[in-house]
């Protein structure tokens, strides 16, 4: 595995040619093969648009024009998305503009609720997700024996504290009850490294930060403009690396730490070979804070209510987890607090970029 981890700071008039020269960076056709099918995992935090919540119209159009211009045919390239309790693929392919990107270059968006999922049996020895799913780890059939690239974005999360190209394997690898996992979250993170071991040949990761996510991700941010894009080989490192930007300790982060001490990727910045632009003296000055929705769920997993979780969260009354999750993000917080940030951003160089992408 190579712990190289590039990282090019940015600007809307060059992100293009940026994407390109980051990949190169990161020298990622040594890891991906053109003559091999290749997944494309974008990241979808929530079906409605919001600046550093999920893959950016420009950061999907940058990876699919360097990896076209390498000699990758259009059928061997495979968009892919799962669907959440609170989110849509399809529209929020539509909403986050990655729809008329993937029409340009001829792919077709594969949501993840349209192809078959089957129990894979696992050699790794699993630290949480057998139990969590003791009838079996269902995935999606078109995984095995895929090269996989993430497309993930720089942001804090509630659960995680930092969230990257790790984290970007839970939206793909596991089904809609996924939410179970939230209880051991960081053990689960180094389980989907393990999973992707055994399924894919080769994994590859391109992070977008030109509009990074502060403080109660994955949603509930605030969008900073931060001109910064990465990429690596190594998911651990690039997710570290990331963590360094916005101003964490990547060793103090429980998922980063647990893989790094397995053999799974690279933490310690002292290990990693960073190339590219130089970061000394960058610090984001970022905080993990929790939105109400994840303070709810904490608490009912983990704190004091407890004693209520299987009745709550794992029995047919969990339908009131969803419903009120999207009254929460969709129906009050959205509108309010999220409309007057979206706003704001409009009037940046990034807000301009974005509405470009509007359909034709």
């Amino acid at each position: 595995m190579s712990s190289k981890v590039a990282v090019v700071f940015t600007s809307p008039e060059r992100v293009l040619d940026d994407y390109q020269r980051v990949m190169e960076l990161a020298s990622w056709n040594a890891h991906l093969n053109p003559s091999r099918e290749l997944l494309l995992k974008l990241n979808l935090s929530w079906t409605k648009y919001f600046p550093s919540c999920s893959s950016q119209p420009w950061q999907v159009e940058g990876v699919v024009r360097t990896l076209r211009a390498a000699g990758y045919n259009k059928d061997n390239l495979i968009p892919v998305e799962n669907k959440t309790v609170v989110t849509n693929p399809v529209k929020g392919a539509r909403n986050n503009r990655w729809q008329p990107v993937l029409d340009r270059y001829d792919l077709r968006f594969q949501p993840l609720t349209d192809v078959p999922w089957k129990v894979y049996k696992f050699k790794a020895p699993l630290l949480k997700l057998n139990h969590i799913f003791p009838e079996g780890i269902e995935i999606p059939s078109i995984y095995p024996e895929r090269d996989i690239l993430h497309l993930p974005t720089v942001k804090t999360h509630g659960h995680s504290i930092t969230t990257g190209a790790v984290k970007n394997a839970f939206g793909g690898l596991l089904k809609e009850v996924r939410h179970y996992a939230h209880k051991h979250i960081h053990e689960v993170l180094v389980d989907l490294l393990m999973m992707q071991r055994e399924l894919h040949p080769n994994v590859f990761a391109v992070m977008d930060g030109t509009v990074a996510g502060d403080g109660a991700g994955p949603r509930t941010m605030i969008p900073r403009v931060q001109n910064v894009i990465l990429a690596s080989a190594d998911s651990v490192a690039i997710d570290a690396v990331a963590a360094r930007l916005m101003g964490f300790d990547p060793m103090e982060i429980p998922y980063l730490r647990m893989a790094t001490e397995m053999g799974l990727g690279e933490a310690r910045l002292s290990h990693i070979d960073l190339v590219g632009d130089p970061i000394a003296g960058v610090n984001f000055g970022f905080q993990t804070k929790k939105s109400l929705v994840i303070w709810g769920d904490q608490l009912i997993r983990l704190g004091p209510l407890r004693f209520a979780e299987h009745l709550l969260l794992h029995s047919p009354l969990v339908v009131w987890a969803p419903f009120a999750s999207n009254v929460y993000h969709d129906w009050v917080w959205y509108p309010t607090v999220g409309q007057a940030r979206i706003r704001s951003f409009s009037h940046t160089e990034w807000g301009r970029l974005f509405r470009d992408y509007a359909p034709k």
